[in-house]
């Protein structure tokens, strides 16, 4: 059994129904976003995922794998566009 019970999210956004958008339109996505914990930065979002992919691909070539978690890292925050807490 669960340790938590499930919480509202789970039945909201995990039919993945709010919207249909490939990886690539929710990293564009994020750069409608001001993140608040990086309120200052004069980037957009979508540059923080690809420079950190780029970086972890600098110091392991040999793990795609975690190349794409790097992408994908901050892709939750899209979710603050729907009404969510950041």
């Amino acid at each position: 059994p669960p340790l938590h019970p499930p919480l509202p999210q789970c039945a909201q956004y995990g039919p993945c129904s709010q919207r249909r958008m490939s990886v690539m339109e929710a990293l564009a996505l994020l750069d409608e976003l001001v993140d608040e914990s990086d309120p200052d930065v004069d980037f957009p979002n979508s540059f923080h995922a690809y420079q950190t992919a780029e970086g972890i691909r600098r110091a392991h070539p040999d793990k795609d794998w975690f190349h794409l978690v790097g992408l994908l890292h901050d892709l939750g925050k899209v979710l603050a566009l729907f009404g969510e807490p950041q």
